[in-house]
């Protein structure tokens, strides 16, 4: 039940604090000999009435208890002649949890009067020999408040800074989990492609071919540990696909797929960087499983262009085209890889029959090679 008297977050911390703070006011008031007990019993009340709303408000509420606050002790102080003003601190550290600076400002203000109007009223002076003893203190009182706010602030700061991170955490696991399924999508589907073709193959040739049936299959072995391999480095992170790698494994699997692949350059050989050449490998990768799944074509053309502001792969196939068929998750993966590169995946109906896939990477400080295809 005590946090409903005490508010719960600040039990761990202050609680001890104010009790022992509280409890030493109280003696020391309710054991001087000045004024009648009434009095002192009335002036108490009006200080726990007031410390007990700025426990529990942060808005103009904790600035209106800390002003009535500081009347009671100044009053407590002239009444019992005792130093109670000290006891400020209670009410400065709750003014550095104000909402508004203006609030902790104001309050401030009302420390230091409190301090003023004691002195006056004991010295007669603003600066005497016992108000320099105190003034330490007072001093303290008034950059409690400034202290508190900013040790507050910075909680919250770091509080928003935590939740900032796991949804930052949150979306880069999103994004990894996108990743590998794009990757699982590009890399093992073309590979499964190749075992499909074989599979079919060695059916045809098992009793015809023995051999021939036996060497397709010993392909379709291997073609496994390829994907196993595949699988696994894709668990691990996205290794570099060379370009050229991927456009020789494209004519490989179009030959074997019994579509007529040819390739063309024009223009010097770009240097590009890894992620970058990777990124292309993959989209060539997908476009051309594309056309040896869904296109029906039984010629294939990828076209390497470069120009004064952008490298392009042009792949054009003589199969039935779109179709009026929206893009899959084959192109959508393409147009995100190449977005992030400030780069365009289009994909469109040829003029002549057939598909013609277009990737393109603006460029910008690439280097040259000679070409070698």
């Amino acid at each position: 039940m005590i946090h409903k008297i005490y508010p719960r977050e600040q039990i761990s911390n202050y609680l001890l604090i104010d009790t022992f703070a509280v409890v030493l006011l109280t003696f020391m008031v309710l054991t001087s000999e000045s004024t009648t007990l009434m009095m002192k019993l009335l002036l108490l009340l009006f200080f726990f009435f007031s410390f007990y709303i700025a426990l529990w408000f942060r808005d103009w509420r904790l600035l209106t208890a800390t002003i009535l606050g500081c009347v009671s002790l100044s009053l407590l102080c002239i009444f019992t002649e005792q130093p109670i003003f000290l006891f400020g601190f209670i009410f400065a550290d709750l003014l550095g949890r104000a909402n508004e600076k203006l609030h902790i400002g104001i309050g401030m203000l009302a420390i230091a009067t409190m301090f003023v109007i004691v002195q006056w009223h004991e010295t007669g002076s603003l600066i005497s020999m016992k108000s320099s003893i105190f003034l330490p203190v007072v001093i303290l009182q008034l950059l409690l408040p400034v202290i508190i706010y900013i040790r507050e602030k910075a909680k919250t700061l770091e509080g928003e800074l935590d939740t900032a991170n796991q949804q930052i955490e949150r979306y880069i696991q999103e994004e990894e989990r996108h990743r590998i399924a794009r990757d699982l999508h590009d890399t093992l589907g073309q590979t499964l492609t190749m075992i499909k073709l074989k599979s079919e193959l060695a059916i045809l040739l098992v009793d015809q071919d023995e051999q021939q049936a036996k060497a397709e299959l010993n392909d379709i072995l291997e073609s496994s540990r390829v994907a196993l391999k595949q699988v696994r480095e894709l668990v691990t992170g996205m290794k570099f696909i060379s370009l050229e790698e991927e456009i020789a494994r494209s004519r490989e699997l179009l030959k074997e797929a019994n579509i007529e692949s040819n390739v063309e350059e024009k223009g010097q050989r770009l240097l590009m960087p890894s992620v970058d050449e990777t990124m292309l490998a993959l989209s060539l990768r997908e476009a051309v499983t594309n056309i040896i799944r869904h296109s029906g074509a039984r010629k294939c053309n990828i076209r390497l262009k470069t120009d004064e502001s952008q490298f392009k792969i042009i792949i054009r196939d003589d199969g039935v085209g779109l179709m009026g068929q929206s893009s899959g998750n084959g192109i959508q993966s393409m147009k995100e890889r190449l977005q992030a590169l400030k780069g365009t995946a289009e994909i469109a109906n040829a003029s002549d029959g057939g598909t013609v896939v277009t990737l393109a990477l603006p460029i910008n400080s690439y280097g040259k090679e000679k070409s070698v295809l």
